[in-house]
């Protein structure tokens, strides 16, 4: 029986997704989530052998659980998601996640794609990979640039950042004006979303 954990953070889905599963034979939902948090801590409890995470949720992200789960499990991760973004998919193949799938697929292809893992195989949405390959655009930040960045998704202030990196005010000021143009973006929130959404910050 293969063993399985879901988090997703639409109730509706969820319940759909557990009633589906647990019409296959050979499967079992042991564990329902609504967030990165509570998946990470039902899989060290269940230790499932398939944890399906949507990216998106509250609390924790399923790509950060990913990323903890990775280092402290062998429970094999599915991202299923809506976003298609090369960003994401870098982060998750990095995090050992074995299987990319779209929310959009049919039902059968998420079943299918639960056995192809539990054989030792990975299994990746083609509309993913081919949108990966299509954005080879690279990090346009100069390291200290990110660094500044990183600073500032810390919630540091320019004034903090300044002491922390031996620079002035003026010259961090500087540097996010640099840091906006460069991203294409508004503000410094915007910045931090599209740094992370990108993966630059891997």
């Amino acid at each position: 029986m293969i063993r399985i954990v879901i988090a997703e953070d639409q109730g509706m889905l969820l319940g759909a997704m557990r009633s589906l599963l647990n019409m296959e034979d050979d499967m079992e939902v042991v564990g329902l989530a609504k967030n990165g948090e509570e998946a990470v801590e039902l899989v060290k409890e269940q230790n499932p052998d398939i944890c399906i995470m949507d990216i998106e949720m509250p609390v924790k992200t399923g790509l950060d659980a990913a990323e903890e789960l990775h280092a402290s499990s062998d429970c094999k991760i599915i991202i299923l998601t809506t976003f298609a973004r090369p960003g994401y998919f870098e982060r998750a193949r990095k995090a050992g996640v074995r299987g990319y799938l779209l929310k959009d697929n049919p039902i059968e292809e998420l079943v299918h794609s639960i056995r192809v893992i539990m054989d030792g195989r990975r299994i990746y949405a083609p509309e993913l990979v081919d949108f990966v390959y299509e954005d080879d655009s690279e990090n346009p930040l100069t390291e200290r640039e990110s660094q500044v960045l990183e600073l500032v998704a810390e919630g540091k202030t320019t004034k903090e950042i300044a002491a922390e990196l031996y620079l002035s005010a003026g010259t961090v000021r500087n540097y996010i004006s640099t840091i906006l143009d460069k991203l294409g973006v508004g503000n410094r929130i915007e910045a931090i979303s599209r740094f992370k959404e990108k993966g630059w910050n891997k």
